[in-house]
């Protein structure tokens, strides 16, 4: 019997979550080859391209094929077992690769590597170097090692580094909509997730070197950015310091602050061609400021992820998100006030969390009815080894009950989809189209404000247009539009 998956998107274009990305083929006349394959969150793959842009002015072009590579890279992901379990019979995969090349280099980075560390040298014998999410400027110092047969490992988490200056070396893009990492780390202590210790605490990149990659993107044909954090809400930063727990102690003695309101202001008026877009939203942060922010710009998406992970209290209080179901519900009414019912909003949500009644489980599918989410991110638990949860709780719900209740949010996520997208129906939007659909070539697919897929014919506009559209019909995970007027007067 197949198990749910231990994640279930209502969306298909979302799947990203679930699946992974690999280098695309580059020949600028360098003598060697990489190859990365990223797993996990955006974060992940913004990073990849960080990596690719520091091997780049090291000597290697990047490959679509691993079996061309001279160092192959596993961008991991730690947040699930399945994620790691994926990369290990990844890595099993390659023996091949490296036995008919033996001067095969092969790393695994990120937050899997950030976990296990040295394990990771003795568990998977194939691998040469260990690197964490804040050490890749050594990356080719230790690939050097690894062609003279040392073995190596960073795993040093900083309290300053950002990869400000770095320009990414865009992956797999479709040259209309890219990511730009805003901040790293996480200091919310969830008591479910890894990210604190294989991220390290939270740092704000300096907001001018973020409006200067948000620019030449746009010079070079781009229009939309998303900007990218564990917790973008929390974004503090000041000339002096870019550590938020040191800023906050020291916010007085400090020139200027910048938060994530005014950085999202500071963006948006790139160019009103510029979309603008964020991810991921904490509730206990997300103010109203950024709110009336959103609504000053016509160019910044109205769409917030806002994870809730679970509808009852006392879960949420074990879960220690620092926030109960009526201050979530608080935020929700605020975005409903300030930027109105049609607001994308996503959450991500967990079954089975430990000790979780069922009546506690109603009130999740009871909040989802309240809140009417345009899609979500939906989990089972799964206990990570070394969190707060794995240390104090049992976790004591039956894989079966787990699966149950999955299903349960999956087919109520399913409905409230499809009820927010009727809502749609006859209205005029505005999309951005990224490309042609995935189900055939006389389709494009653009999004509109709300983070909705939109499809189109073909024949009437091309990647990059601005295209005024009728919405003419829908299904739970996508709508259908008519053309009216391809790249229209954006003020």
């Amino acid at each position: 019997m197949d198990l749910i998956k231990d994640i279930d998107i209502i969306s298909a274009e979302e799947a990203q979550a679930c699946d992974y990305k690999t280098t695309a083929d580059e020949n600028t006349g360098k003598s060697k080859k990489l190859y990365i394959e990223s797993y996990g969150c955006q974060m992940n793959f913004s990073d990849s391209e960080i990596v690719a842009s520091i091997m780049k002015e090291n000597g290697y072009d990047t490959t679509s094929d691993f079996e061309q590579a001279d160092v192959i890279f596993l961008n991991t992901c730690s947040i699930r077992e399945k994620a790691e379990l994926t990369v290990r019979k990844r890595l099993s995969q390659f023996q091949n690769a490296k036995r008919n090349k033996p001067e095969l280099t092969i790393g695994v980075l990120g937050c899997m590597a950030e976990r296990l560390k040295e394990n990771l040298l003795s568990e998977e014998k194939i691998v040469d170097v260990v690197v964490g999410p804040d050490a890749y400027r050594d990356l080719p110092n230790l690939v050097a090692a690894a062609e003279e047969g040392e073995k190596g490992v960073n795993t040093f988490l900083s309290r300053e580094e950002t990869y400000a200056d770095i320009a990414p070396v865009r992956l797999n893009s479709n040259g209309v909509t890219a990511f730009i990492s805003i901040m790293r780390g996480c200091d919310n202590m969830c008591s479910f997730c890894v990210v604190p210790f294989t991220r390290g605490r939270e740092r704000s990149r300096d907001p001018h070197s973020i409006v200067a990659e948000a620019k030449d993107l746009f010079e070079k044909g781009y229009r939309e950015v998303t900007l990218l954090g564990q917790n973008v809400d929390s974004y503090k930063w000041s000339p002096e310091e870019n550590n938020k727990a040191r800023l906050n102690k020291k916010e007085e003695e400090v020139s200027e602050v910048v938060n994530f309101a005014h950085l999202l202001e500071m963006v948006a008026q790139v160019s009103p061609l510029l979309r603008v877009r964020f991810s991921t939203s904490h509730p206990k942060d997300i103010t109203d400021e950024v709110l009336h922010t959103m609504k000053k710009y016509d160019n910044i998406c109205k769409y917030i992820h806002l994870p809730v992970q679970s509808g009852n209290s006392r879960v949420l209080e074990l879960m220690n998100r620092t926030y109960d179901r009526e201050w979530y519900l608080d935020r929700v009414r605020a975005i409903r006030k300030i930027l109105g019912e049609e607001c994308g909003i996503s959450s991500d949500m967990i079954a089975g969390f430990c000790t979780e009644t069922e009546e506690e489980h109603q009130e999740t599918l009871s909040l989802m009815d309240i809140v009417k989410y345009d899609f979500s991110y939906m989990f089972f638990y799964s206990e990570r080894p070394g969190t707060l949860a794995a240390k104090k709780f049992e976790d004591d719900i039956p894989l079966e009950t787990k699966k149950r209740r999955l299903a349960e949010i999956i087919a109520k996520q399913t409905e409230l989809s499809y009820e927010r997208n009727k809502m749609d129906l006859g209205q005029e939007q505005l999309i951005l189209i990224e490309g042609t659909a995935k189900k055939s070539d006389q389709q494009l697919k653009g999004r509109n404000s709300a983070n909705k897929v939109v499809i189109i014919p073909a024949d009437l506009a091309k990647k990059g247009d601005y295209v005024k559209v009728k919405i003419t019909d829908c299904s739970p995970a996508t709508l259908f539009g008519e053309v009216l007027e391809v790249n229209p007067v954006l003020a």
